[in-house]
């Protein structure tokens, strides 16, 4: 049996939060995805938080930044982790992302932030197969059953 040797490498503790917002339109659910150009990455958006932020008012803010629209929060999804490493400071990076389920009430995608040059409503079907990283579409999948659920007891 190979043993894995122990990484000689320091480990920084990380943490984000970002969300998934959804909209009924013509074809069914729509959810908001983030691209950039440079490097062909689709993704959720997701920030870290501010000093005294809580993990759900990060994912608000955040979400907002990125995409230009304003939301409102709903319910939590989940958490995912993963790992990476920052190469120039052989740090190994454990990070924790946080991702809310969240609804629209104002703004515009037109109106996001730099940080990704495109920013899209597209049916769920379409962002499961653009997203970059399956643990992202993973909490797509995740908010698309809890889509149901939340909806389910707001329309009985």
């Amino acid at each position: 049996m190979k043993r894995r040797r122990k990484s000689s490498m320091p480990v920084e503790e990380a943490v984000s939060a970002g969300g998934v917002i959804y909209r009924h339109g013509p074809s069914g659910i729509e959810v908001v995805i983030c691209g950039r150009t440079k490097d062909g990455v689709w993704g959720l958006p997701k920030g870290t938080p501010a000093p005294g932020e809580s993990l759900e008012e990060t994912a608000a803010r955040e979400v907002e930044e990125e995409t230009g629209i304003q939301v409102r929060p709903v319910a939590k999804i989940g958490t995912i982790e993963y790992w990476f490493v920052k190469p120039q400071e052989r740090i190994r990076v454990h990070k924790r992302v946080h991702h809310y389920l969240m609804i629209p009430v104002g703004g515009s995608i037109d109106r996001h932030d730099w940080e990704y040059d495109q920013v899209e409503w597209v049916p769920v079907e379409e962002a499961l197969r653009r997203l970059t990283y399956s643990n992202e579409a993973e909490v797509v999948r995740k908010a698309q059953a809890l889509i149901q659920e939340v909806e389910g007891s707001v329309h009985p």
